[in-house]
């Protein structure tokens, strides 16, 4: 579906690294690495909002449907639920449905700023599968989230995902807990400049955390 072959990125000092892998329907990957290693950046070059990379840096992507889950929910706030899912071409009925779909019947009347921080989240899920993704980019989904709050949407994404098993994801988190529920596959970024030090699928769950401590050991190093 994808291939990445980003030879590197900088904003005034090197950011990220050379990053070559691949991206299959049906990957579940969580993103995993140091705070401030560039883990958004590389989501955003994955969504085509870096344009000073070149188009060679992600080969695919003009044939991939991207749904986008900012860590602001980025909702239109002067406009209703539904107002933001129409504009993204949802009709009327498919809103209400994608709504639902997410928790929320009965809130498409709803402005943005009447909602929770947890609601405005799955509201702004609704917008990403308004477009029908190929691929769900979600850029730390569950952060400033009660505990009970980040259990209901990581179980609604999880339901997302084995509901269209072509679909495929890519979620920035620092909690190896949200791989063992989400993903079938992990990257690791780390170093200066960030390349992916681990890239592989996601084995049982304790040879998971095994994996992370040994990944995390120069970080909790330093």
């Amino acid at each position: 579906m994808l291939e990445l072959r980003i030879a590197g990125r900088d904003f005034g000092q090197p950011v990220l690294g050379e990053i070559v892998a691949t991206v299959a329907r049906g990957d579940r990957i969580c993103l995993l690495g140091p705070s401030g290693i560039g883990k958004t950046t590389l989501l955003n070059a994955i969504a085509g909002l870096d344009k000073s990379l070149p188009d060679t840096a992600i080969i695919g992507r003009e044939r991939v449907r991207i749904g986008y889950l900012f860590q602001e929910h980025r909702l239109l706030p002067w406009r209703s639920l539904h107002a933001n899912l129409r504009l993204v071409g949802a009709g009327d009925q498919e809103a209400e449905n994608l709504l639902g779909q997410v928790g929320l019947t009965g809130y498409g009347h709803y402005l943005p700023d009447q909602l929770s921080l947890g609601m405005a989240r799955r509201a702004a899920l609704a917008r990403c599968l308004a477009v029908k993704p190929d691929l769900l980019l979600l850029d730390e989904p569950f952060a400033s989230l009660d505990p009970v709050m980040v259990s209901g949407l990581k179980a609604l994404i999880a339901d997302i995902l084995d509901a269209n098993p072509g679909m495929a994801m890519i979620c920035v988190t620092h909690d190896g807990a949200d791989a063992e529920v989400l993903a079938n596959r992990l990257w690791y970024l780390d170093g200066k400049p960030a390349r992916l030090q681990w890239d592989d699928a996601i084995g049982e769950p304790g040879q998971l955390q095994e994996r992370l401590g040994q990944l995390r050991t120069p970080e909790l190093t330093a």
